[in-house]
């Protein structure tokens, strides 16, 4: 399944997916595939696998999705970061999704590693993407995109030229960075029509379970956490089932919010965990015509860690 054709589909469900990372040992592969397990039942339209910094998660994330394909059948969209690679190594890595079935592609950057010079090959995800178009490849393609924009970019407005940049070169959808405040995200989207980008834009959401965590994230990306949650989370400080359900209960009125005021659907970062995004699909469920959740079927066909509580 091709995602753009998910989100622009007439429909009265809402499209969700879940994003997961590749872990670096069988534990954490093990882990994972319990939460995917625990994901499953709640249909969700395509799993995103991420890519690692430098391309030293390429052999990871290739080998977790074709793991996912086949052991789940969920539509799956890999992660690709181009920079520093050359054209013969894209071409390579293109050449292995396509004869693994992948139809989804997000065509990222990637990180530069630190206090190093700007590496020899590609140095944009512009440059990905007008590449496999070129070469012919016929992956459906996504994009990042920031709503407060980029954080090594301090001009909105030129920010948003690079993504109409990027776009131009042949990007179907685009995938927000995280953010928490949903001002920022319908300002972006009216920004973006107005230099008459149509394609979707998929707002991407991670729920607070962990609010030095989420201090991390926030200061590596440079979004902000609004005044009023930030004063919850140190009431709340020391307690981490009343962060969880703090952050469950602000990241549910988000995606409220945004599916009622004409959002194509959610995409989660989910961190390879699912208690948190489950409870929030729970309470979309009651609103939205979203698959009913058989958590006990699952367990009882052995996917699940004991209890579940891989939370």
């Amino acid at each position: 399944m091709r995602i753009v054709d998910r989100l622009t589909r007439v429909t009265d469900a809402p499209c969700f997916s879940f994003e997961l990372f590749p872990p670096k040992t069988e534990e954490g592969v093990a882990e994972l595939f319990a939460a995917l397990a625990e994901l499953s039942p709640l249909a969700p339209a395509y799993v995103s696998v991420t890519y690692g910094a430098g391309g030293g998660g390429r052999d990871r994330t290739l080998g977790l999705v074709r793991r996912i394909q086949a052991e789940t059948g969920l539509p799956v969209m890999a992660h690709l970061a181009c920079l520093g690679h050359s054209e013969d190594e894209i071409a390579a890595i293109l050449d292995e999704l396509a004869e693994a079935g992948v139809e989804n592609l997000l065509a990222l950057r990637g990180d530069p590693p630190r206090g190093a010079p700007p590496p020899e090959g590609f140095h944009y995800a512009s440059e990905l993407v007008r590449f496999a178009r070129r070469r012919g490849y016929d992956f459906c393609i996504g994009a990042a995109a920031y709503p407060e924009g980029h954080i090594e970019c301090a001009d909105r407005n030129r920010d948003m030229a690079h993504l109409v940049a990027k776009v131009e070169q042949g990007v179907d959808f685009l995938v927000t960075q995280l953010f928490f405040d949903n001002a920022f995200y319908f300002d972006f989207v009216r920004r973006a029509r107005e230099r008459r980008l149509r394609v979707p834009v998929l707002p991407g959401l991670m729920p607070i379970t962990n609010a030095a965590q989420i201090d991390r994230f926030t200061r590596l990306c440079g979004a902000t956490v609004p005044m009023r949650l930030v004063l919850e989370l140190e009431r709340r400080a020391g307690d981490l089932a009343a962060v969880e359900a703090l952050g469950v209960a602000h990241a549910a009125e988000q995606a409220f919010d945004l599916i009622a005021r004409g959002a194509p659907g959610i995409h989660f970062f989910t961190l390879n965990r699912s208690r948190a995004v489950r409870r929030i699909l729970e309470a979309l469920r009651e609103r939205y015509p979203i698959a009913p959740v058989d958590l006990s079927a699952a367990a009882r066909r052995g996917q699940l860690t004991q209890g579940g509580q891989n939370g």
